[in-house]
């Protein structure tokens, strides 16, 4: 059976590309004939050449939240290394505490800030609205807060967002938000 589907997917390959063989503009060799077409008639147009080269694959850059490459801060006074997190997003740190994190990050065109910590439980159903908390715009290299009332050990995303950092000359948004790995607090 699986020969019978093989042979007629190769027959209707064969038929389509030589046009069923109605001599309509190609000579009995295949090859391309300079005749113009009459409107309504059907033609093909043979042209040999080489196949296209299979796509390789390419494997994209993991991404990282990890400290070793470093952006230099927007303070001269600051000696403080932030993680490179790419053209989107603000770089975070997120360091465990009891029942929670201290969350630090650099200050981004003197907008406030909000922070949450989302569970990563599933939940069925309607998800829970998280819990905001907000930061005013700071001064120096580094802002930072503690978000507490966490399930020791349970695991989180640190989500932080700056509603007014404004706009680019184009148009296009400043950098407003920043997230963490998975973490847990202690």
């Amino acid at each position: 059976m699986r020969h019978v589907g093989t042979v007629t997917a190769l027959a209707a390959c064969l038929l389509a590309a030589g046009g069923c063989g109605s001599g309509n503009g190609s000579d009995k060799q295949g090859t391309a004939t300079t005749t113009a077409p009459n409107p309504g008639d059907t033609w093909s147009l043979l042209i040999s050449g080489s196949p296209t080269p299979s796509p390789t694959v390419s494997r994209g850059a993991r991404s990282s939240a990890s400290v070793s490459a470093s952006q230099v801060s927007p303070y001269p006074s600051c000696t403080k290394a932030w993680p490179v997190t790419g053209k989107a997003l603000i770089p975070v740190v997120v360091t465990p505490i009891a029942g929670g994190f201290k969350v630090e990050w650099p200050p981004q065109y003197d907008s406030n800030y909000r922070v949450t910590a989302v569970p990563q439980e599933l939940v069925s159903g309607a998800q829970p609205e998280p819990a905001w908390k907000d930061v005013p715009a700071g001064t120096g290299c580094t802002i930072s807060t503690t978000i507490t009332g966490l399930i020791p050990g349970a695991p989180y995303i640190v989500w932080l967002d700056a509603p007014n950092s404004g706009y680019e000359l184009d148009g296009t948004r400043h950098l407003y938000s920043g997230r963490s790995g998975v973490v847990y607090p202690e």
